[in-house]
């Protein structure tokens, strides 16, 4: 299953490319297409990294599963 990480490491490379290549078409210089291509890719990048960040599911614990001090068989995590 294609998931939201999965669209976004495909629209990295498709976005500096196809961005650089339309802007140079366009008339611009490719040493400035390049860096406005860029920007659009950091956008992707510290979207995918700090609005949808990747988290650790937290498990739900009940209260009768949950140890204490005095478990000889508590293990650290």
């Amino acid at each position: 299953m294609t998931g939201y990480y999965d669209i976004i490491l495909g629209l990295i490379p498709l976005a500096m490319a196809g961005i650089t290549a339309i802007l140079y078409v366009g008339g611009f210089a490719l040493t400035t297409a390049i860096p406005m291509a860029s920007v659009v890719t950091v956008g992707l990048i510290g979207h995918a990294m700090f609005v949808r960040a990747p988290v650790d599911p937290v498990p739900n614990e009940s209260p009768t599963q949950q140890t204490t001090q005095s478990d000889p068989l508590q293990t650290a995590d």
